[in-house]
């Protein structure tokens, strides 16, 4: 019996194994995790799968190039082939219409989806989103430029965070230790290489296109965060026509962490609405 409670089960999607947790039953969400080191769809919702399940089917996939997912052999990546085996992943599991979280990196890929397969889509909801072009920050660079050490690690932990306490030296390992395993960093530094500048031109989606989305859509950001630029979430805010946007104060990237009981009883709220 499988112990890594990162590992769930595998379905083959654009022609990759593709690893997924499940939890609940009802209507789907899928749950799109973000980019940073090591990164899984466990690592990133396990604090908000239990919430959500007890209303709906959660799925959170491990995208290709992070986790426990297949890697395509050529290894290329990119927002076509990313938004083409998440269609193909809904499609394996037979959903054909899901309500979408995305944090991050998987904000972007949120938004691909919505923008380009609006019948697959219900609700939207995008997390300290990328997806739409803005001046490359030093966090962002740091995620993106990772290379391994405990050191490194800490430092990006404490970029992610606000509040300095919850970089722990246990949540320090854990996550280097993760980014560690056997080809995670190989893959990783493939995904977004220099000029990073270019890779968040690669993730956006038109702001005509974004314009379209015709969701009801719930924007969250951290005020305090050094990662995504709040600005992004404002600019977001203003182009689907059917958004509201929640910013939390004292509060960095890891909305679903640091402030994870209000923006659990928030999503929920608002796919239950």
């Amino acid at each position: 019996m499988n112990e890594n409670p990162e590992i769930g089960q595998s379905v083959q999607a654009a022609g990759l194994a593709t690893n997924f947790l499940e939890q609940g039953k009802g209507q789907p969400v899928l749950m799109i995790h973000g980019s940073g080191p090591g990164v899984t769809g466990y690592a990133n919702w396990r604090l908000t799968m239990p919430a959500l399940a007890e209303n709906h089917r959660v799925i959170a996939p491990d995208i290709p190039g992070f986790g426990y997912t297949e890697r395509p052999a050529d290894g290329k990546y990119g927002l076509d082939f990313w938004t083409h085996h998440m269609v193909s992943f809904l499609d394996a599991l037979g959903i054909e219409k899901t309500h979408l979280v995305g944090n991050s990196f998987g904000g972007a890929l949120s938004l691909a989806l919505a923008a380009r397969h609006p019948d697959r889509v219900d609700k939207l909801v995008l997390m300290g989103a990328v997806g739409t072009n803005f001046d490359l920050t030093w966090g962002l660079d740091q995620v993106w430029g990772y290379t391994p050490s405990m050191e490194n690690m800490r430092r990006l932990i404490g970029i992610f965070a606000y509040n300095s306490a919850l970089v722990t030296d246990d949540l320090v390992n854990s996550r280097y230790q993760a980014s560690m395993r056997p080809g995670f960093q190989e893959s990783y530094a493939r995904l977004f290489p220099e000029p990073r500048q270019k890779q968040i031109s690669g993730l956006a989606t038109s702001e005509a296109d974004i314009a379209k989305i015709p969701h009801p859509t719930l924007i969250v950001h951290g005020r305090d965060d050094k990662v995504i630029p709040l600005s992004n979430s404002v600019k977001l805010n203003h182009l689907i026509r059917q958004s509201e946007l929640h910013i939390f104060g004292e509060c960095g990237h890891w909305t679903q962490i640091e402030k994870k009981d209000r923006f659990n009883r928030l999503i929920g709220d608002f796919l239950a609405s």
